[in-house]
């Protein structure tokens, strides 16, 4: 890593060099991933375990009278049901993750010490987003995986499971940057987790566990237009050949907007930082 200081007048660096930067910021954080696994596991457990009571515990009684599922009902037609949200649930518990460990970066001059450096500046927090969508993944493959072993039998096509996975990707990718700007925002690592707890709500004040339309008005309005609804129906229409809509539209646009305010607050932060 090229440790020559940045002087105020630095010029912008090539794309290539930004690439490069970001490829070893992302090494760094996979370091930590792997060195650092007690938060990786947690992102696991938690949803399996939501997983796991939901459909055992409430799917005999919530899984009756499901739409588009299963018209037999019962735990089988609920752990169908519930499966999506869950994974949009794993993909938004792991920006606590990556709050916290970005929030560690900037208490302990790691990152103060990163805008001496010649690196690019978007690097840095490219390397936490990357880092941080590609443990997503491998949670939500892992949470998956553990629904598939209880019973659940989507009837996606090879083309609908790419689609469902290219979504699941660009939600997480959208997801990571709100967790940087989230973690560079808060005031102590301690604290760094507290506000993304609102991104693991959203998918049960949305179409994860129960259709919109069950809700009192007022929260049923919420749960349509808020971005995890069309984030779980589109997910939940490509595995299971559910009505997709305007949803997947919908879902891209979210994603795009997510992205752009996540990065465009991470790095208002980052330069109004760098200036002190």
């Amino acid at each position: 890593m090229n440790t020559m200081l940045r002087s105020p007048a630095a010029g912008i660096r090539r794309p290539s060099h930004v690439v490069a930067d970001s490829l070893t910021m992302l090494h760094r954080n996979l370091l930590h991933m792997v060195r650092y696994p007690g938060l990786s596991v947690f992102t696991i457990v938690g949803p399996v375990v939501i997983l796991l009571l939901f459909v055992f515990v409430f799917g005999g009684t919530l899984g009756a009278g499901l739409p588009g599922v299963n018209p037999a009902g019962g735990r089988e037609a609920y752990l169908a049901y519930v499966l999506p949200g869950i994974l949009l649930i794993t993909i938004a518990g792991t920006a606590g993750g990556t709050a916290t460990t970005v929030s560690m970066d900037m208490t302990t001059g790691v990152t103060a010490r990163f805008r001496t450096m010649a690196i690019s500046r978007a690097a840095v927090l490219a390397g936490h987003v990357l880092g941080n969508a590609i443990q997503a993944l491998i949670a939500v493959t892992l949470v998956l995986g553990v629904g598939l072993l209880i019973g659940f039998r989507p009837t996606a096509s090879p083309v609908e499971w790419m689609a469902a996975a290219g979504l699941l990707a660009l939600v997480a990718y959208a997801i990571s940057w709100l967790g940087v700007a989230m973690g560079m925002q808060a005031k102590s690592v301690e604290t760094a987790s507290n506000l993304p707890l609102i991104l693991t709500l959203l998918p049960l004040l949305g179409s994860g566990f129960v259709p919109t339309e069950s809700m009192p008005a007022g929260l049923a309005w919420f749960a349509l237009y808020q971005p995890f609804t069309p984030f779980i129906e589109t997910i939940r229409g490509l595995l299971l050949g559910t009505p997709l809509g305007a949803n997947p539209v919908l879902a891209l646009g979210w994603c795009v907007v997510i992205a752009l305010a996540g990065y465009a607050w991470s790095r208002a932060i980052y330069e109004r930082k760098s200036v002190r």
